[in-house]
């Protein structure tokens, strides 16, 4: 049976797509989704809802000098449809929304293009969007921006995005008064009469099921109450478009039900990625595209085979990536790009004397900037990849422009940068042969604590409080993602502080993921002081030794390190730090912090030595630091840590 052309129905105040497998409906001339057609569903949107809070592309801004992640929220209403590509092959449409200074103070000031592409044959639909400010335009700053779609609650109930991350969801009637009951952070609800008894006792917050860049390919729901049953699945191909780099996390798909594709937010990152621009900055950028994939079940198929169908679906995308068929000329194809290749080694003495190959290491390219401020940028495009076991990487489909070559090695601390700008070209294959990477490092490890992976996962995450658990997340690798963790600590150490005794403890059982405050009265809470007990055989007390204390997350926080005596002036002070929000959130990270702290041998003494770890900004349950890994160096004259310690880790 040959398939069904691509047709086109423009109305006064709508515009259909149709190619005999979905109906695509969106207002003219606003380019809202209003109507998704499928498999006999008349609309998988929520039809309860209105017109305009369906499917939409929206954003968050304020003015410049703003400080915070808040701002004016507005769904993107385009001012002028436009048909792009009409043929049997496929349709391509245009809403754009066109700035002026009469909009001054109250519309952002970008010129927005958002792009609908219907193809033939096709199960699904793709989406874009051109944001466009003008060199003489005024300055803002741009907070979140992103697509959303409101599925039909009467029928979606099951949400998926990953093998392990998956479950029958909450509707969103349990949140309300009556059913939820509002917790200390306001996106969490516990479930206390909820429409499904099985569900009581639980809690539902959508920052549980945030997820990495690097991992949110493909997400969504099925529809369990029909037969066929159907998938709705969010696909993102790539992350060229992505802030923050491959570990940035974000939104995925929450109770609604609602899926979402983030482009920019400042979810676990806090100001820093809320990209700001000024007056006479130009600036242009494509979010996208993302491709909405609807599926069936087939006769004899069970409801989550359209999981499995979706993952391969995504395969497929990543596979198809940079698209041939967007017809704006800002999105380059693939002949249009460029590509790097070359190798990543490590050379760090302590470890080995010959160069180690990078293995699973993160490169990339990012706009140019200082070392590690890849994970800060967001205004442009980068382009992620992983090394292979012996330290091979090739990064494809580069956009032409100039960038870094930025790194991270699991397993070391501190950021690579290569020395020489990038400049790629259409079609340039560049080389950069044998990288390497020397990580900070001073002297041999005298003892260490966690593993230097830029996450807090491996330390100890106790068991929620039963009275507030996420059923999914029980005997769960992510168990840090359940809710309240952050209350366990003073119940865990009701009386004093975490002591930590090197050569004795376990950091998997000993050390909490999270350095937070201790409540000591409704709505009092005071910092905390940890402490690392170690011994050393020998002192040189004239050389100089090195703490280097690697940090996942901070929010609001501080970090104060002192030797020997807890009262006395601190060697070391962060300094307010962080709004990650990883604590409340959450999250097992943020974003990267690397403090390397000069030790002076004349204030460690032979036998028992402490380390005192203060964290004492104390006004929230939610500030505190997630650390990343901690280590001791002896003087670089030394050739061996057994020289100077009697036990290690």
């Amino acid at each position: 049976m040959p398939l069904i052309g691509v047709q086109l129905h423009t109305q006064d105040t709508h515009v259909m797509i149709d190619n005999g497998i979905l109906q695509l409906t969106l207002s003219n001339p606003d380019g809202i989704v209003t109507g998704i057609r499928y498999n006999g569903i008349d609309n998988l949107l929520e039809v309860l809802n209105d017109e305009d809070n369906r499917g939409y592309w929206d954003l968050v801004w304020n003015s410049p000098g703003t400080l915070g992640t808040t701002g004016s929220f507005d769904v993107i209403k385009g001012t002028s449809f436009k048909v792009i590509v009409e043929n049997e092959d496929q349709v391509e449409v245009s809403f754009t929304r066109t700035w002026d200074s009469s909009q001054d103070g109250k519309l952002v000031p970008l010129n927005i293009d958002k792009r609908f592409i219907v193809l033939r044959g096709c199960s699904g639909f793709y989406t874009y969007a051109i944001y466009e400010h003008l060199k003489d335009w005024p300055g803002f700053n741009l907070a979140e921006t992103r697509i959303a779609f409101k599925l039909r609650k009467d029928k979606f109930h099951y949400m998926a995005m990953a093998d392990n991350r998956q479950r029958y969801m909450p509707l969103p009637d349990d949140r309300l008064s009556g059913r939820g009951q509002a917790l200390a952070y306001p996106e969490a609800v516990l479930l206390v009469n909820p429409v499904e008894p099985d569900l009581k006792g639980e809690v539902d917050d959508k920052y549980q099921y945030s997820c990495d860049n690097k991992d949110s390919q493909v997400h969504g729901w099925i529809c369990t109450t029909d037969q066929p049953a159907v998938g709705f699945w969010m696909v993102t191909p790539s992350n060229e478009f992505r802030s923050g780099g491959p570990v940035k996390q974000n939104l995925t798909s929450h109770v609604g039900p609602t899926t979402l594709a983030v482009f920019l937010s400042a979810h676990y990152t806090g100001e820093d990625l809320v990209p700001k621009f000024s007056v006479g900055e130009a600036w242009k950028k494509v979010f996208g595209p993302v491709f909405i994939y609807l599926n069936c079940t087939m006769d004899g198929d069970e409801p989550l085979s359209l999981w499995e169908d979706a993952k391969q679906q995504m395969i497929i995308e990543v596979q198809s990536w940079p698209y041939t068929f967007p017809a704006s000329d800002d999105f380059p194809k693939s002949n249009q790009r460029g590509n790097v290749n070359g190798r990543l080694l490590v050379n760090d003495r302590y470890v080995s004397d010959d160069n180690i190959p990078a293995n699973g290491a993160y490169i990339g390219l990012a706009p140019p900037g200082n070392v590690g401020s890849w994970q800060r940028e967001c205004k442009d495009y980068q382009f992620w990849t992983k090394t292979d076991i012996n330290g091979y990487f090739l990064i494809n489909d580069i956009r032409p422009g100039d960038y870094n070559l930025y790194a991270w090695v699991p397993g070391f601390i501190g950021d690579y940068q290569y020395s020489a700008a990038i400049t790629i070209t259409p079609g340039s294959e560049i080389e950069v042969g044998d990288l390497v990477y020397e990580p900070p490092r001073n002297g041999p490890t005298l003892w260490e604590i966690g593993i230097p992976d830029r996450s807090a996962a491996e330390f100890y995450v106790p068991d929620p409080n039963p009275n507030y658990i996420n059923k999914l997340f029980v005997n769960h690798p992510d168990r840090f993602r359940q809710y309240g963790l952050w209350e366990r600590y003073a119940e865990l150490y009701p009386n004093e502080d975490l002591v930590y005794t090197v050569g004795t403890s376990d950091y998997k059982k000993d050390w909490f993921f999270a350095q937070v405050t201790r409540k000591i009265d409704t709505n009092k809470y005071q910092g905390t002081t940890w402490q690392i007990r170690f011994k050393l055989d020998n002192v040189d007390q004239g050389s100089s030794y090195k703490l280097r204390v690697a940090i996942a997350s901070a929010t609001f926080s501080e970090l104060q390190v002192r030797i020997s005596d807890p009262k006395t002036n601190p060697l070391f002070s962060s300094g307010l730090m962080g709004r990650d929000n990883s604590i409340a959130r959450h999250g097992i990270h943020g974003l990267y912090w690397l403090y390397n702290v000069d030790v002076p041998g004349k204030l460690l003494v032979q036998g028992d030595n402490t380390i005192f770890l203060t964290q004492p900004r104390s006004s929230s349950p939610f500030q505190g630091i997630l650390y990343d890994y901690i280590r001791l160096e002896g003087p670089s004259k030394l050739s061996s840590k057994e020289e100077y310690m009697s036990s290690t880790l």
